[in-house]
């Protein structure tokens, strides 16, 4: 069962973005471009609830708003290449997800508008120099929460209390990864544990990363939240299962895919509310006076099939926190 609540408010603006889209001054269809990091379908959980919240502001794709698509296939890489792509289709915005992509697109435009989604420290990253007025062409939504890998920690530890070695997976060109590895490494000491860093950014990566699993056979896995990972999500879990591996994550998807447990901010919900703020730009608002806007509901997604197949009880306080069980 889900039990979604997500608050956040969306400071208003009377000023005029100097490229105003307003449909009063120009018949122009406003075309928004949307940077995917994986595929069209495996990035459709995320797509819907974007088309659903324009679709709730009055905006029907193809009719008075076009939407261009183009995806890295998990490769950041492709990023730069992909926003120029989207910048020579003249796009009047662009929408993005995760640090890298909108890293990608500050570095190529300060004209055109963009909106980012869970990126997970945006001032740190040097995105924008403040959450509350992020100033030039940038605003969003961010994903940003303090000691979230420490609970995910937690979580494992509570599941798995002998777990004392835990393997991390993490993407050494996710700029956001510094801070998440502080977390985590926070969390380990006080926990007593072991973490195994395992920096994987290509698929090709992975296989490395298993190899030197089954060599030293941790206790448990935990993934930071990255879109390689989402993108090789079925992999990934299939050999965590095979290898006995409990796995806590930031993405639901990770958990429906075979893994134990995911705990993390709303990504569908992020991606909704970011129609929000493409409305508002469409309407004439300066992108750099909307506040970048912070998570305040994070949800945990418990899988019971993973975890009887693992020979893991779940216990029942656990379960009671779960937003979702997997049965």
């Amino acid at each position: 069962m889900r039990r979604r609540e997500f608050l956040g408010v969306l400071g208003g603006t009377a000023c005029t973005w100097p490229l105003s889209l307003r449909a009063q001054h120009s018949p122009k269809v406003p075309k928004v471009g949307f940077l995917g990091n994986s595929t069209a379908v495996l990035e459709a959980n995320l797509v819907g609830p974007f088309r659903n919240g324009l679709r709730e502001l009055g905006y029907e794709e193809g009719r008075n708003i076009l939407i261009e698509y183009r995806w890295a296939d998990g490769d950041y890489q492709r990023l730069p290449g992909l926003v120029d792509d989207l910048l020579a289709a003249n796009v009047d915005l662009i929408v993005t997800a995760g640090t890298p992509a909108a890293l990608a697109v500050k570095k190529a435009t300060t004209s055109v508008p963009l909106v980012m989604v869970a990126v997970g420290d945006p001032v740190g990253s040097g995105i924008v120099p403040s959450l509350s007025r992020p100033g030039g062409n940038i605003t969003g939504l961010s994903s940003i929460a303090p000691d979230l890998e420490g609970k995910r920690l937690e979580l494992l530890r509570e599941v798995a209390p002998k777990a004392s070695r835990v393997a991390l997976f993490w993407n050494p060109t996710n700029f956001f990864h510094a801070v998440s590895l502080q977390q985590a490494r926070a969390g380990a000491q006080t926990l007593r544990i072991d973490l195994q860093l395992l920096g994987v950014s290509t698929p090709e990566e992975l296989d490395q990363a298993f190899a030197a699993i089954v060599r030293t056979r941790p206790d448990a896995l935990l993934l930071l939240a990255d879109r390689v990972f989402l993108h090789n999500r079925v992999r990934i879990m299939e050999f965590a299962g095979q290898h006995r591996l409990p796995s806590v994550n930031a993405y639901r998807e990770l958990v429906e895919a075979g893994g134990l447990m995911s705990y993390g901010p709303s990504y569908e919900e992020m991606h909704r509310r970011a129609a929000i703020y493409v409305d508002k730009i469409i309407k004439g608002a300066n992108p750099g006076e909307l506040p970048v806007e912070q998570p305040a509901k994070f949800t945990l997604v418990v899988n019971l099939k993973a975890a009887k197949a693992l020979g893991l009880d779940i216990p029942p306080t656990l379960l009671a926190r779960a937003d979702e069980v997997i049965e």
